[in-house]
């Protein structure tokens, strides 16, 4: 079976191609429209002469036309592109918006945030988003929910790029969500509205709140309590930091998240329960309008978050497929599903849940089978297991490349939390379900309370021995871009070997291992070969990060904060060994000098300086300094008042000294190896 060979695969493969252009090109909507007309009137042209043997031309015009169509809505997605958008008609100075809550996101220690739609900008209608944040001392009384409405008098700011090499990329993440500019809340800038309209996410999160209220006041201990709004709920805010880092650690993180798992489940059982009506005279198509609701009234439940919405949007179609009770390609129904979301929301392209739901289900559609067939014990009790294995295992290649590209590490006792845990966690829903139910109606008696949380308990101690077995976990694994496609290319090769071994498949899988390989080495090499040293950007400290050789001196203190910047500037840069030394004042950088003054050491060097960085706030006169030793660039770092980087900057263009913030632009490198 060749997948190209089905229409809806080619079709889907071209849209996404049309959103990756779509989205990494600026396009406008005219030259995207037209873009779109003239390749559709082509093709209808097309079709109207092609003869019975076909028009030569016409499968490619399609996909062209397809990946047009992928330019067109990703355009139409971006609000930069409509004349309403709220910074096309806003102004520098601070203005009175008015905004809708859409999404509560997950707060930090410090603060907690919101997604909000701009609706007005004094008084005239605008689109687009924003990203709103709120002190978490002020939130006992104010803290928003979704459908609230704010009138705010501020002016939005750009979201920070990030300001530490390799660092994670929030403004990325936020412009793949649409999300451009960020106001901070302040108990004195805004007020919120009475009387706001209602939406059906609205609705929804109010739901879920009162079950929630609902089954705090049941008996079900913290820890299970927040295990179970996450599995049925989609609500993990609740959840423990150390319980979190078990289940990503035993591989089972996936368990926490409504996606594609849970309602794959939910369809199976529903498929159980609901088979009786069959019986009935158009029982069948009964049956799947029944189902389908069901799946999406349990997605209402769960919040409609794109996870959700996507996942149920998906087995929907596989629950057609089914209900057609006859041989159907179950790839071409997943191809139609993703064409279909991505058409709607072609953005979802970029999210990794959405990546990593199509990955495991298309790789269980694929690999699992090819397991079947390799070995089919005779037990049954075996059977089963290998079953479970496989569907495991099967998942697990899918979604690799894609974890070790995010998320960098490998728990490779993963089958053990997916044989102990996966075949309760229908029972585990399903009675979730019916406790939720009975909640609401005040009807949940205490046995079925104490059962329920003693399973929840009994699932967090099974995943809390896996996640203990530090042995078997790889982390800190170094995975880029080039790794992630060269790594599905090496499982398809080997997948391909393994099921029918021909001279092609195996040329082509040790060509992959070759590549691989060798893109390591050169990874290796070139981190050995490089030499740098970088002042960089931390608000309480001051971090000095010297590579040379593929190993990283670290000059500054160890923490919380230093050492997650540390490991994520080791791992993409293939660095095995990072060495904590404690700061000095001066530094020798080739035959230049480097000098740190901070609140302590406040005395001018007595030699010529040619880099100078300022830490810590020194009470210095630096005009005074500039005139005495002149250095080729003054430096500070994000431990500085703000009061004294503006007047430092100000004194620096005075003198005509460039002026290096580590706040405003971000980590400074000093190249080492230039010839």
């Amino acid at each position: 079976m060749r997948l190209l060979d089905f229409a809806s695969v080619k079709l889907s493969v071209f849209l996404i191609l049309g959103i990756l252009l779509g989205y990494h090109f600026e396009w406008s909507i005219t030259v995207s429209s037209i873009i779109l007309g003239i390749s559709l009137l082509i093709l209808g042209i097309s079709y109207l002469k092609q003869t019975r043997r076909g028009f030569p031309f016409f499968g490619f015009l399609t996909i062209i036309s397809v990946a047009a169509l992928g330019i067109f809505v990703t355009t139409l997605s971006e609000p930069k592109n409509w004349p309403t958008y709220y910074s096309e008609v806003g102004s520098t100075q601070p203005q009175t918006h008015r905004l809708k809550i859409t999404e509560v996101l997950k707060p930090t220690p410090f603060s907690i945030r919101y997604y909000a739609k701009v609706r007005e900008v004094d008084g005239a209608p605008v689109t687009g988003k924003l990203l709103l944040s709120q002190n978490m001392d002020s939130l006992n009384e104010n803290m928003l929910h979704v459908d609230d409405e704010v009138l705010l008098f501020a002016r939005p700011e750009p979201v920070a790029a990030p300001l530490n090499p390799h660092q994670f990329d929030y403004r990325d993440y936020l412009k793949k969500q649409r999300i451009y500019h960020q106001i901070k809340l302040q108990t004195d800038n805004y007020f919120k509205l009475k009387n706001s309209s209602s939406t059906i996410f609205g609705f929804s999160n109010n739901l879920r709140q009162a079950i929630i209220s609902q089954l705090k006041k049941e008996n079900f201990g913290k820890d299970e309590l927040s295990i179970i709004q996450a599995l049925l709920l989609g609500q993990r805010n609740d959840i423990s930091e150390e319980t979190y880092d078990n289940y990503k650690n035993a591989g089972a993180v996936h368990i926490l998240a409504v996606s594609g798992l849970h309602i794959g489940i939910l369809l199976l059982l529903m498929q159980f329960l609901f088979k009786p009506i069959e019986r009935l005279p158009n029982g069948k198509k009964l049956k799947l309008v029944i189902i389908v609701l069901l799946l999406w009234c349990y997605a209402l439940l769960a919040g409609l978050s794109p996870s959700i919405v996507r996942a149920v949007t998906m087995f929907s179609f596989l629950a057609y497929a089914m209900h057609l009770n006859r041989p159907v390609n179950m790839f071409n129904i997943l191809a139609l599903s993703l064409f279909f979301i991505l058409v709607i929301e072609p953005l979802f392209l970029f999210q990794v849940g959405f990546q990593m739901s199509y990955a495991a289900v298309f790789a269980i559609l694929w690999v699992y089978p090819k397991l079947q067939h390799f070995w089919t014990p005779k037990s049954l009790l075996v059977r089963k297991a290998w079953q479970l294995f496989s569907v495991g295992l099967a998942a697990q290649l899918g979604v690799l490349p894609i974890s070790l590209f995010y998320f960098h590490q490998f728990p490779v006792l993963f089958f053990v939390s997916n044989l102990v845990i996966v075949p309760f966690l229908g029972i585990i829903l399903g009675l979730g379900v019916l406790v939720i139910v009975l909640a609401l109606l005040n009807s949940l008696p205490n046995f079925l309370v104490t059962f329920y949380d003693v399973l929840i308990a009994m699932m967090n101690r099974v995943i809390g021995w896996v996640a203990q077995q530090e042995a078997f976990i790889f982390q800190d694994i170094s995975f880029d871009v080039i790794h992630l496609v060269l790594g599905y290319i090496l499982i398809i090769s080997l997948v391909l070997t393994l099921s029918k071994p021909t001279f092609k498949r195996i040329a082509l899988l040790l060509i992959g291992i070759a590549c691989f390989q060798s893109y390591s080495i050169f990874n290796q090499l070139r981190a050995k070969d490089k030499e740098q040293l970088i002042v960089a950007h931390q608000t309480r400290n001051t971090l000095l990060l010297y590579q040379n050789k593929g190993k990283l001196q670290v000059f500054g203190p160890q923490n919380g904060s230093t050492e997650r910047l540390v490991k994520d500037y080791s791992i993409a840069e293939h660095i095995d060994t990072a060495l904590y030394t404690e700061l000095q004042n001066s530094y020798e950088i080739g035959e230049k000098r480097l000098f740190i003054i901070d609140s302590v050491i406040v005395h001018p060097p007595t030699n010529s300086v040619d880099y100078l960085v300022l830490t810590q706030s020194p009470k210095i006169n630096l005009e005074r300094l500039l005139d005495s030793t002149p250095p080729q660039l003054v430096l500070a770092d994000g431990s500085n008042f703000k009061s004294y980087v503006s007047r430092w900057k100000k004194t620096c263009q005075n003198k005509k000294i460039p002026f290096h913030y580590t706040g405003e632009k971000g980590a400074y490198y000093f190249e080492l190896n230039v010839d």
